[in-house]
């Protein structure tokens, strides 16, 4: 009995080494396709290209052992994308669709004009985010973007905005398109510009142009 499972053992280790001998002969001749065709849609056409022609310096090898980190890095630190999909089209394509980000204002940093996306990044500034509202001040991006929603969830339109004042103490100004100044307090809510908004449409303010509301449930009017 002995000598029979001895046997059995010793064949089935034979077999094993002439499948794994035939499946590396295979493995060895067999030969993927490149990747041929990437595809980039979403931004202008000469922003698609840039990122075609740096993804194809990647030499990618073949889309099966695609390194997808290396893509994302690359997609990522592009200012202009706010979120994006990759897909794979056997055998040897990628399809890349991306999401444009939003110009939201302009700002300076570090003496150099940039304008503010959506994407909270910072894009070099162009002539199409000239009409943008311009922030005075030096806010962290992620403060801008809080008070943005804040705004945005307001009866304000932030197309109305000419201009923000950003100042140490957290709060901001608000100069409306109509020349008209909103003082705020440092901890505005959607309520307090509701308010401000209301007593604009309900009231003839006539020469005055500044609208102090930084004190809660006072509105204070100064030329």
């Amino acid at each position: 009995m002995h000598q029979r499972k001895s046997k059995k053992l010793l064949i089935y280790f034979f077999l094993l080494i002439i499948i794994s001998s035939i499946n590396n002969i295979s493995l060895k001749n067999l030969e993927f396709q490149k990747v041929g065709n990437i595809e980039v849609s979403g931004l202008g056409e000469i922003e698609n290209k840039l990122i075609i022609d740096q993804i194809k310096n990647l030499n990618l090898s073949n889309i099966f052992f695609i390194n997808k980190a290396e893509i994302n890095n690359l997609i990522n630190s592009n200012p202009l994308i706010e979120k994006y999909e990759i897909f794979k089209s056997y055998p040897s394509a990628i399809k890349i669709m991306i999401k444009k980000t939003n110009f939201l204002a302009r700002i300076n940093h570090n003496k150099e004009i940039f304008v503010i996306g959506s994407n909270g990044k910072l894009i070099p500034n162009n002539s199409q985010a000239s009409d943008l509202p311009y922030i005075f001040g030096k806010p962290e991006i992620q403060e801008f973007l809080k008070f943005k929603k804040i705004v945005d969830q307001s009866r304000f339109s932030f197309d109305e905005i000419d201009s923000l004042y950003f100042f140490p103490s957290k709060r901001w100004d608000i100069k409306l398109k109509n020349n008209i100044l909103l003082k705020l307090s440092n901890n505005s809510t959607v309520a307090s510009l509701d308010n401000a908004f209301k007593f604009l449409k309900d009231k003839n303010i006539g020469k005055f142009t500044t609208i102090d509301i930084r004190i809660d449930n006072q509105i204070i009017l100064n030329e």
